[in-house]
């Protein structure tokens, strides 16, 4: 089977509503007219509304919201869906449909009993049916929406969203994106609810990933609508969703002839007396991605404390000062064995301090003293943490990085390199992520919710995670060390990237199911790799 008779292991695009209205236009120019795209989209939000009631849908009261737009009409056709397999449908019309409508005239057909809100006096009926369903389908508001909720609208929204405090509350599905959410900056309307799962048609909004919409969005799934593959419209845009298919494809393959140089060394250049436990997470997260060989080059002082705990890593003592941080001598040592590794990562928990930055400065950094050796160049590297911190000390760092690279700032690590408020980073974490990929000429990845990846040719891929469990202590050096045991293992210094964020978000999500969004311990996600990589290379591509 070649590439092209196989499976599709694109990322779907992520997009602005302009972008999704060109998309459709095209779709019909090339014979796939909206009617179709409007039927494909119900039949989809039907099953996934029959998956989210518990896959037996036959009895169970349903309530869909109908607007007076697409949204409503593709609301009516799952709504005749799922009235056709056996539910009991009430279509409740938030507002007055065009007239002629044929998918109310269709949904009637299939006995979908109508109810209409300008009729429905202090709500009184809405209240009634929002009691007794079991799933209720948000299709009033679409992607066409930017106005305030006002009037009966916002009243018929509240009520949606006070279901959430019930004890027995139904199940909300949000047909594209919950009422009230702007598909392109996220930005969320008092009324807009918290769903369980919003079904986004055809493609991911913008909105959909940014916050604080992202917080009601609740599971996004991605709906297959009928768009015809290749259109430029579509290809064309630059801002893409990770998925486990386009993962599975790129990892590493484990030969059954292989050897432990068959998978690469990596080498880890992390930790200080204060922050130990950073080199050992940064070290056994590559040994769990499968690097062949990993040397952890820390403080001798650091070295003394995780060889009792790093039993498959190599060690490389390095001189160290009074504060227990790396001596710039060290570099030396570190340029002499460099033709050993296959990658390197600098940075976890190194520390902050002048001596620190002249360390990195001559174990990175093409020299601006000429007395000073030039690093040699080729070994493909990832900065984090300290690593960054101390770069920002150094004027045009970027200049002087002459070796395939990487960096993983969180939000306050990008203000620091970039001179840019907190906030503003955050207002478009992509866009963010993509300037300074370009103008630094390195991979970025701009970590948090929805973690961004941005190559230097302006590609940005969007982690479909977001887990409050990730937000403690040493994640970030467990996200770090997989990385570069992929690099090691040949992956390109941008695709190792986005595989690493994306096998770590999916690592921690395992580790949520089992334990909860809190006490999530960085050592909790170095267990849940090996699984993780088995899973996503035996479902991604399958």
């Amino acid at each position: 089977m070649t590439k092209s008779d196989g499976p599709d292991y694109s990322n779907p695009k992520i997009v602005t509503v302009a972008q999704m209205v060109a998309i459709e236009q095209a779709s019909e120019r090339h014979g796939v007219i909206t009617d179709t795209l409007m039927e494909n989209a119900g039949l989809a939000v039907a099953q996934a509304g029959r998956r989210l009631a518990g896959g037996n849908i036959a009895g169970v009261p349903v309530l869909v919201l109908v607007g007076p737009g697409n949204n409503g009409a593709d609301g009516l056709v799952a709504a005749r869906h799922l009235q056709r397999w056996g539910a009991s449908v009430t279509a409740y019309l938030v507002r007055d449909r065009p007239s002629p409508d044929p998918k109310m005239d269709l949904a009637l057909e299939y006995a979908v009993e109508v109810v209409q809100c300008a009729e429905d006096s202090d709500l009184v009926r809405l209240d009634s049916l929002l009691s007794r369903s079991r799933l209720v389908i948000d299709a009033v508001l679409g992607t066409g929406n930017s106005r305030p909720i006002e009037g009966t609208v916002r009243e018929v929204m509240l009520r949606l969203g006070q279901t959430r405090s019930w004890a027995r509350r139904p199940k909300l599905l949000a047909l594209d994106l919950p009422s009230g959410l702007d598909a392109d900056s996220g930005a969320a309307d008092r009324a807009c609810p918290v769903v369980d799962l919003t079904l986004a048609l055809g493609r991911p909004k913008v909105g959909l990933l940014a916050f604080p919409g992202a917080a009601n969005v609740g599971v996004l799934e991605i709906a297959d609508i009928g768009i015809p593959p290749g259109l430029k419209e579509d290809t064309q845009i630059d801002l893409e969703l990770l998925t486990p298919a386009w993962v599975g494809e790129r990892l590493p393959a484990r030969p059954l002839d292989s050897h432990k140089g068959t998978f690469g060394h990596a080498l880890v250049v992390a930790g200080s007396r204060n922050y130990v436990g950073a080199a050992f997470l940064a070290s056994q997260a590559a040994v769990r991605v499968g690097a062949g060989l990993v040397t952890l080059a820390t403080p001798s002082s650091v070295y003394s404390i995780a060889a009792t705990k790093l039993t498959e890593v190599i060690h490389l003592p390095l001189p160290e000062g009074s504060d227990g941080r790396a001596a710039a001598s060290g570099a030396q040592m570190i340029e002499e064995n460099l033709s050993r590794y296959n990658a390197m990562l600098v940075g976890c928990g190194l520390g902050w301090s002048p001596g620190t930055a002249d360390f990195i400065e001559r174990l990175l950094l093409s020299p601006v003293n000429p007395a000073h050796p030039s690093p040699a160049s080729g070994v493909p590297v990832i900065i984090d943490a300290d690593g960054l911190n101390n770069l920002s000390q150094l004027e045009d760092w970027w200049r002087r990085l002459e070796r395939p690279s990487v960096v993983t700032p969180h939000p306050g690590e990008m203000a620091t390199l970039t001179g840019t408020p907190t906030g503003k980073v955050q207002q478009d974490r992509p866009g963010s992520a993509r300037q300074w990929a370009s103008f630094w000429n390195l991979t970025v990845a701009l970590k948090g919710a929805y973690t961004a990846v941005a190559q230097p040719a302006g590609t940005v891929r969007v982690s479909p995670f977001s887990n409050p469990g990730l937000a403690s202590g040493g994640t970030g050096d467990v996200l770090s060390g997989i990385i570069v045991g992929l690099m090691a293992q040949g992956l390109s210094p941008n695709d190792a990237t986005c595989c690493g964020v994306y096998l770590h978000g999916f690592a921690a999500e395992s580790v949520r199911q089992r334990l909860g969004d809190s006490g999530m311990a960085a050592s909790d996600l170095l267990e849940a790799l090996p699984e993780s990589l088995a899973h996503i290379k035996r479902t991604g591509t399958g």
